[in-house]
């Protein structure tokens, strides 16, 4: 299978995939998100998997565009608990790192460490793994990276301070995509829509009774402007339920109420 991921090997997307799919898979990196929809659609890829939240920093609101603008499927999801470290060229220790590279959110999940380490400047990068990449290839001293411990291993870095990230429980949730047509499953037991409501009061808690009165669990719901109509907001809003009779006919009933409303996925929910 051709699974693409944002980064490159040893990074946490590639985590994801090998624990997803199984380690005999074919890995297509890319460097950002915004490349990864026309990789589907140019069949250079079978699925994609794509970061949508962080416990600790919340949404990536810009994927969730990309996947409504690119009209892709959302098949699966993965919780992946995010254990970030400290690492660098063998033989140094944290007194000799300056430096340290990373992605934006790795920095943001690690920031109450380097309190302790002031002498240390924070630089923001791509990815995880790239940095990790570039210091042992350019055998860069006094240079350190924030990255998984797959990444230590897999570019031979030594491990300076394990387990760095302010929340011990941190956690991203990375969607499963396709660039199929949605197809109703029975077996599903979770989804995820688009929808957006008029600007009468209280039409956006309409839809959520209806969604409580068919025993929907909401589990996120979160707003993002309509581009071309300012002022106005759709609503992202993912959803558990027991009975996909009850989420059939919550769904048949909201798209009365609603202007308009896109299933994103019907899926299989992952364990947190």
């Amino acid at each position: 299978m051709k699974v693409a991921i944002q980064g490159i090997k040893g990074s946490f997307h590639h985590i994801v995939a090998e624990e997803y799919f199984g380690k005999n898979i074919e890995l297509i990196e890319c460097m950002s998100f915004s490349e990864m929809p026309g990789l589907l659609h140019d069949k250079k890829a079978e699925v994609v998997i794509m970061a949508i939240e962080n416990s600790i920093a919340g949404a990536i609101l810009p994927n969730y565009a990309l996947i409504d603008e690119n009209k892709l499927t959302i098949c699966g999801e993965y919780h992946l608990p995010i254990h970030h470290n400290l690492m660098a060229l063998e033989g140094q220790k944290i007194e000799d790192i300056t430096e340290v590279y990373s992605h934006p959110m790795a920095l943001l999940q690690c920031h109450k460490f380097f309190k302790d380490f002031p002498h240390i400047k924070l630089i923001e990068d791509k990815d995880t793994a790239v940095v990790a990449k570039r210091i042992q290839e350019g055998k860069l001293k006094g240079v350190g990276a924030i990255a998984s411990k797959l990444a230590a291993e897999t570019y031979g870095l030594e491990i300076l301070a394990s387990e760095i990230q302010t929340i011990k429980g941190n956690a991203t949730r990375f969607f499963i995509l396709t660039n199929s047509e949605n197809k109703s499953s029975v077996s599903a037991d979770k989804a995820s829509i688009k929808f957006i409501t008029s600007n009468e009061t209280g039409s956006l808690a309409l839809v959520l009774t209806i969604l409580a009165k068919h025993d929907l669990n909401l589990s996120k719901i979160q707003s993002m402007p309509v581009i071309d109509t300012p002022w106005k907001y759709a609503f992202f809003a993912d959803f558990i339920f027991k009975s996909y009779a009850d989420y059939f006919n919550a769904i048949n009933e909201v798209k009365e109420k609603v202007e308009m409303l896109k299933v994103l996925g019907e899926y299989t929910k992952s364990k947190r």
